[in-house]
């Protein structure tokens, strides 16, 4: 009998609930495998007593039409980096990866299927080389993992900031205003990008492309005629002036140690203080990108993922990620994929049909 631990872990992602779905029917198909999950990523298993449910087929039934995860998710408590109090009340940071594959293997496990984006394979990763078989499933809406076409949650969390960016295209229009969305995506401009073309906008700011800030106020003053006319602007959380630094606070103990948010204000101010007289609205979408119903694009993506991962398992492929190449879903290694992120090209084909459609990067 093969024993198999599930865990979720990093932010919360359209479409976890029917990976999850998808490894547990798979696996319902071999009489030899036990699947469980962990609760909160490798929380449950780590903690006395320990926090585990039994997956079957009757738990996950229909939960794929879900947001979230069932098994509940968290960027707090990073095995590789875990903070850990001291006895004088200082924290200090311990590598707990050898401690916690000692920990699946006295609990039985013979596996393990760890869905999350870059910060959790890494510690799949550190898993493997430390000796316990594991298999990655890639989920980040920010869709910056590389290897993989599409990771699933990103077209839902596209789905969602341009259904929220039409709706302040009319407003814009109505009051004949600025109106600045910030969408996510720490290193990557995916969804800005994706959303700027779906969505008509005049100016589309991402990581990747740093902003002069007297290009935006000039395409801004070119859409007015005295003091008629509107612009819609989205910018993702990473985006940065040239000569500026990316808006940040510092997180939580135990999380990452930077968070990002609030460049939409960061760039209001920038192009009042640069002359914009237009009125300058703000909207910052935040997690209402995460969450909601996965659209069917990324739930066929993660039921599939989850299919295959059970069959990596199955075939003893471990180390692998389960990815999605020219529409053909098969693998590639974890620290592969890992290795750099999938970030937008400057100078690739969307970018450039962007341009072509009239949307100004600010550069």
């Amino acid at each position: 009998m093969k024993k198999i631990l599930v865990t979720t872990g990093g932010g919360d992602c359209p479409g976890l609930n029917a990976v999850i779905r998808g490894i547990v029917k798979r696996g319902s198909q071999e009489k030899d495998l036990e699947i469980w999950g962990s609760f909160e990523a490798l929380n449950g298993i780590m903690e006395e007593p320990t926090r585990l449910i039994r997956l079957d087929e009757g738990t996950v039934s229909g939960i794929h039409v879900r947001g979230g995860t069932i098994l509940g998710t968290t960027n707090k408590g990073n095995p590789l980096s875990f903070p850990e109090k001291q006895p004088d009340g200082t924290t200090k940071i311990v590598n707990r990866i050898p401690l916690l594959v000692n920990r699946l293997k006295d609990k039985g496990f013979d596996a393990v299927i760890n869905i999350g984006g870059d910060g959790s394979q890494a510690i799949s990763q550190a898993m493997f080389e430390a000796g316990m078989p594991v298999v990655g499933v890639p989920k980040t809406i920010d869709n910056d993992l590389s290897s993989t076409d599409f990771t699933f949650g990103f077209q839902t969390a596209v789905q969602t900031a341009s259904d929220s960016f039409d709706r302040l295209v009319t407003t814009a229009n109505s009051h004949h205003r600025v109106m600045i969305m910030e969408v996510m995506g720490r290193h990557a401009g995916w969804i800005a990008l994706y959303t700027a073309i779906s969505g008509g906008a005049e100016i589309c700011l991402i990581p990747e492309i740093p902003y002069n800030i007297n290009a935006v106020v000039d395409r801004i003053k070119s859409r007015y005629n005295n003091g008629r006319g509107f612009v819609n602007i989205v910018i993702a959380e990473g985006a940065h002036a040239i000569e500026g630094s990316i808006t940040s606070t510092q997180g939580e103990e135990g999380r990452i140690a930077v968070r990002l948010g609030g460049v939409c204000y960061t760039l209001s101010q920038q192009l009042k203080d640069a002359g914009v007289e237009a009125d300058i609205r703000e909207t910052v979408l935040g997690h209402t990108q995460r969450g909601g119903t996965p659209i069917a694009f990324d739930r066929v993506i993660a039921s599939v993922f989850g299919v295959k991962a059970i069959e990596l398992v199955l075939a003893g492929k471990f180390g692998q990620l389960v990815v999605l190449q020219n529409n053909d879903y098969t693998s590639v290694p974890i620290q592969e994929a890992i290795s750099a992120y999938n970030v937008v090209d400057p100078n690739g084909t969307l970018v450039q049909a962007a341009k072509g459609l009239g949307i100004s990067f600010g550069d």
